[in-house]
């Protein structure tokens, strides 16, 4: 039996990427709302898991339903979210002070901050944690403030890495770049929670309540998606329909369990997996 087929029969939930894996854009990609209408007609359970810090899950929900792609919000997870409850589990349980939050970012990471108990300021002199995200309306007074609070003593926290954002215009400056020009600022490397980080994944099993052996883990990029699911011992598949390429894939090591070019690609090889 091929490791491929192994993996895929095991599964009993899957993460799925959202940009570049069920929509670019504005514009949904083939298949999504099959792909999950299958996992849920076969017993299994799923989860939408996005490095995009700059909408709520109410927010996502809502622009998921403009594609015809219909979720809950508790079938959302963003690396705002994940951020938060990160920050809260270190203050809960670790001794952390719950302290003021100066933020580089938008609604979804505020948001999350404020649900999750924290006071938002302005005021970089105020600040106990500096967190930065996605910002698509970012000014130079935020990046001044942020970086004031962080030189200032602020614990430095990044939702994520990712260097670019996929858009239909093509690969955008994502929330890896603004913590990069903070770094470059301060001097200081931030503490990152979203993917490829154990973070985000480990937070979205225990919503699924799954191990890492049943889990499959569906991303567009190596170094993002894939890497870190590799490392927890997750089954991974790479789809072609965002960054890395197949030739990036498949010269990766590891590379994925599954090389699909998209998801009806995957989803046939879930079905013939389940008929063997």
């Amino acid at each position: 039996m091929t490791r491929e087929l192994t993996g895929l029969r095991d599964v009993r939930g899957v993460l799925f990427d959202m940009d570049g894996v069920i929509y670019v854009g504005t514009r949904a990609l083939p298949g999504v709302q099959e792909a999950i209408d299958y996992l849920t007609s076969t017993g299994r359970t799923f989860l939408f898991v996005t490095n995009n810090a700059s909408k709520t899950s109410a927010q996502f929900v809502e622009r998921l339903a403009e594609m015809d792609v219909h979720v809950r919000p508790e079938q959302v997870l963003g690396s705002a979210e994940a951020t938060a409850v990160w920050l809260a589990g270190q203050v809960a349980h670790h001794g952390w002070p719950r302290g003021p939050v100066i933020v580089m970012g938008q609604e979804g990471l505020k948001f999350a901050l404020q649900q999750n108990g924290f006071e938002l300021t302005t005021d970089p002199h105020a600040a106990t944690y500096a967190v930065a995200g996605i910002n698509f309306k970012l000014t130079y007074e935020e990046l001044a403030n942020v970086s004031l609070a962080i030189r200032g003593g602020a614990k430095y926290i990044g939702t994520n890495s990712d260097l670019t954002y996929p858009s239909e215009r093509g690969p955008l400056p994502g929330a890896g770049s603004i913590l990069a020009l903070l770094t470059a600022a301060t001097g200081q490397q931030p503490i990152v929670i979203g993917k490829p980080n154990r973070g985000m994944y480990e937070q979205a099993m225990a919503r699924l309540n799954i191990t890492a052996g049943q889990t499959l883990m569906v991303g567009d990029r190596y170094d993002t998606d894939i890497s870190g699911a590799i490392e927890l011992g997750l089954w991974t598949a790479g789809v072609l329909t965002g960054i890395s390429t197949r030739d990036e894939f498949e010269r990766a090591s590891p590379p994925p369990d599954v090389i699909a070019e998209d998801l009806p690609d995957l989803i046939n090889r879930l079905r013939w997996a389940d008929e063997q």
